[in-house]
């Protein structure tokens, strides 16, 4: 049976879909290539994704509730890998709609196929999605830990991750679901999303243009290397979620349940203050920037950082990858990609 990876073409997406087929499985992609950025470079990921033995790829919104009915009816996944959704803190103030859409509406029709698989044929053992650390808010406890409260998000994007979170406990409550959901950090690399900062700096940087930098480049970012990211989601894609037999709904752990299911950071654990991150890129394009300081933008929070000892002790694996290792990494793509 094939795992679906949804977002395939985009940046975490394709990453994923290229290590399962690598090690032999059958995945199934599935993205609707919308143009919220460059659907130019959603192409040419999914360029690379093709040719591979044991890929397909379907085009589709998450949002179409028939589609994806008739999708999981007929595929009966083995594995759920569920990266779509609407990007962006920024955006999510001038387009809440949009999170409402894919990251609500889409992650039901995900829960929904995954549960009709599991109880009519055994099948969905493990359904992974993205959440993200943004669910944290307005914490100032360092580092963010699972076993904290997320009450409290600052922006619509965190409260779309944090409810998917919340909709997953209800089907692994309920239908014995295995779930799993993954607080990622600051995700940069190669084939990387043209909004993130990274890629923004880099280009400007490169056509001698200024870049504008919040907070007056003072807050500090636990940036992740997109390879860490993806084998942070194959271990635990492989490990599905277990019930905690030591749960005490008394004193209730907020980063375990009695029902299967899990919630864990993947992040670098050394945060980054953002004018370092600009130096990093600096060193690697040859260049010194131009910088246009401005104040901390309605919705980010100061600093971020992970505590992944949970994934540590359950998979063995934390994130490794330095950034001046990873910016570097990204740099050759860039100038590779766009002939600079």
């Amino acid at each position: 049976m094939a795992v679906l990876v949804t977002g395939a073409a985009g940046f975490i997406g394709s990453h994923v879909s290229h290590v399962l087929l690598d090690r032999g499985e059958e995945v199934v992609g599935l993205d609707d290539l919308n143009d919220y950025y460059d659907p130019t470079l959603k192409e040419a990921r999914l360029a690379r994704l093709t040719p591979k033995r044991g890929f397909s790829f379907v085009k589709m919104d998450v949002a179409d509730r028939s589609g994806m009915e008739s999708l999981f009816a007929q595929h009966r996944f083995d594995r759920v890998v569920h990266l779509a959704a609407q990007a962006g803190v920024r955006y999510s103030i001038t387009n809440p709609h949009a999170y409402v859409h894919s990251n609500i509406v889409g992650f039901q029709n995900i829960l929904e196929g995954c549960r009709a698989v599991h109880e009519k044929h055994g099948g969905c053992r493990h359904l992974v999605y993205a959440s993200s650390s943004s669910v944290y808010g307005g914490n100032t406890k360092l580092p963010f830990s699972v076993n904290d409260s997320v009450d409290h998000p600052l922006s619509l994007y965190a409260a779309s991750k944090k409810a998917n979170e919340l909709f997953a406990h209800t089907y692994s409550n309920l239908f014995a679901l295995p779930t799993t959901g993954l607080r990622f950090f600051t995700v940069y690399g190669p084939w990387g999303r043209p909004d993130m900062a990274l890629f923004l700096f880099t280009k400007n940087i490169l056509e001698g243009k200024p870049i504008e930098v919040f907070n007056h480049g003072r807050h500090r970012r636990d940036f992740t290397y997109v390879d860490d990211i993806v084998e942070g989601i194959v271990r635990t894609l492989d490990r599905p979620a277990q019930p905690n037999p030591a749960f005490d709904a008394a004193h209730p752990d907020p980063g375990t349940s009695s029902a299967p299911w899990r919630v864990y950071n993947i992040g670098n654990s050394r945060p980054v203050e953002l004018l370092d991150y600009i130096g990093a890129i600096e060193r690697a394009v040859g260049r010194k920037a131009e910088m246009i300081l401005k104040p901390l933008q309605p919705g980010d929070v100061p600093d971020t950082m992970a505590d992944v000892d949970a994934l540590e002790r359950d998979t063995g694996y934390r994130p490794t990858t330095t950034v001046e290792t990873g910016v570097a990494r990204f740099i050759e793509w860039y100038r590779r990609y766009y002939g600079t």
